[in-house]
């Protein structure tokens, strides 16, 4: 096993661009080259096996865990280090954050949001510490941290838990924000700070 696992969340579609297919491939070889290893939801289609594919072809370790009836659907993919199949989908996502030391979110659709927001909010609520990286390819997360702001201008995230979803731009970015420590962070209630709070 390599020393640092990092866990790739993406689409099992590759979008509209090829600028996305690219990201993935990027990041795959970029992992593989500094010898880290990649943990991911174990599909062979879109990014999820584009990314893969490149760890693999750099002679890099994949483990995957993917739910048995998506093995069922055959999007499995049959060729990494090590295939896990989970009972459920909460298990395989429980899993994926127990095997990976940070998180990087390349474009994805409802699948890839879920997971996402989830590692943020463990680390929010601080069940976990591990950073999350967005690999915001031609402006693809732009909206989602738009609406994080929001969120912290309305009253109901605070500035330093909106900056633990982490920016980047390139594999390199992405590959370094996601081994550093995770930002610090507070506790989450902001009302418990408030001396009229009537509740």
């Amino acid at each position: 096993m390599p020393e640092i696992n990092l866990c790739v969340y993406c689409g099992t579609n590759v979008g509209n661009s090829p600028a996305y297919l690219q990201a993935a491939a990027d990041l795959g070889a970029a992992m593989a080259t500094r010898g880290i290893g990649l943990v991911y939801g174990g599909g062979r289609l879109g990014l999820m096996g584009a990314v893969a594919d490149a760890v693999l072809a750099g002679g890099g370790h994949v483990i995957g865990v993917i739910p048995q009836s998506l093995v069922a659907a055959e999007v499995g993919h049959l060729g990494l280090t090590k295939l896990e199949v989970a009972d459920s989908m909460h298990s395989r996502k429980a899993r994926m954050a127990e095997l990976a030391d940070g998180f990087i979110a390349l474009a994805g659709g409802f699948g890839t949001f879920e997971e996402l927001l989830e590692v943020l909010t463990w680390n929010q609520l601080g069940f976990i510490r591990k950073p999350v990286v967005l690999f915001d390819v031609e402006g693809f997360y732009a909206p989602l941290i738009e609406m994080f702001a929001t969120a912290v201008s309305k009253g109901f995230v605070r500035p330093e838990h909106a900056a633990l979803a982490q920016r980047a731009t390139t594999a390199d970015e992405a590959i370094a924000l996601a081994t550093a420590p995770a930002p610090a962070t507070t506790p989450k209630w902001m009302d418990l700070d408030r001396t009229d709070r009537t509740l």
